[in-house]
């Protein structure tokens, strides 16, 4: 719906010619670059998250030991997605091309469609090298870096306003689900405009396209409207409150248990 939005009516139009057009397994075509793709950010966000808020103590000069406030913490995050988007441009752009692959042979874009990822891979790598695994990561950064800073942050001020002035760390897991589905709206709402003109770049190279972050919004804006930057808007939030839900609630548990063992050992 991102790259070809004038295919589609809507949402349920587009699940239903999808399942008609490449039945129930086509609606899960790019799931395994997909999953590495989200596994591979996650953990290198995450994981750079708690160094990145060591250095914000130090620019900031808070006490190792304290707490960050919100914002702070917002920035910690921001600076951690910078490192994430490294791992997330290269599956991205297999996911993209995979995911769209039909779309662009009907639209006569491409002659030849690559239905496996090794074949996408070996494309990619063939026509231009390593460095063409990361097409549109400028776009990606520029992404993902503001709307990371919103995403912790409003993961933040989700747990602030539900501990009502009780220590965060007292909160139960239904609050920080709340929290967690409040932070994917928030990233999403920020970056799903820059999100959209990533998956033309990353879809329409393919067909030896070379347009840039500002040619590619100049051109859906004048052509197609401001609107079209937030066609499958409602596909994405749908998907992003429940898994972002989930991904702050075991990162939560999973940090508590962790720091427990540490306390053992």
């Amino acid at each position: 719906m991102q790259t070809f939005p004038n295919m589609y009516k809507g949402l349920a139009d587009c699940f239903l010619r999808t399942y008609n057009q490449v039945g129930f397994r086509g609606l899960y075509r790019g799931t395994s670059p997909a999953l590495l793709a989200y596994v591979a950010q996650s953990s290198i966000l995450f994981m750079c998250y708690g160094f990145c808020q060591q250095f914000v103590r130090k620019v900031a000069g808070v006490d190792q030991s304290a707490e960050l406030n919100d914002f702070q913490t917002a920035t910690a995050g921001s600076l951690a997605s910078a490192f994430a988007a490294l791992a997330l441009c290269p599956t991205e752009l297999v996911k993209c091309r995979l995911q769209t692959m039909y779309e662009m042979k009907m639209s006569g874009k491409i002659a030849q469609s690559y239905s496996t990822i090794w074949a996408m891979v070996k494309s990619i790598f063939m026509k231009d090298g390593f460095l063409g695994f990361y097409r549109g990561l400028p776009t990606t950064l520029f992404q993902e870096i503001p709307g990371y800073f919103f995403y912790f942050g409003g993961y933040e001020l989700g747990r602030s306003f539900l501990a009502a002035g009780r220590p965060k760390e007292e909160l139960g897991p239904v609050s920080l689900m709340l929290s967690g589905g409040f932070a994917g709206i928030c990233l999403w709402l920020i970056i799903f405009p820059v999100d959209c003109i990533k998956s033309r770049i990353q879809v329409l190279s393919m067909s030896g396209h070379r347009v840039g972050l500002i040619r590619t919004f100049l051109s859906v804006v004048r052509n197609e409207g401001i609107l079209t930057l937030y066609s499958g808007m409602k596909a994405t939030l749908i998907r992003a409150i429940p898994s972002n839900a989930a991904l702050f609630l075991v990162y939560e548990y999973s940090r508590k248990m962790m720091m427990n063992i540490a306390e053992e050992y």
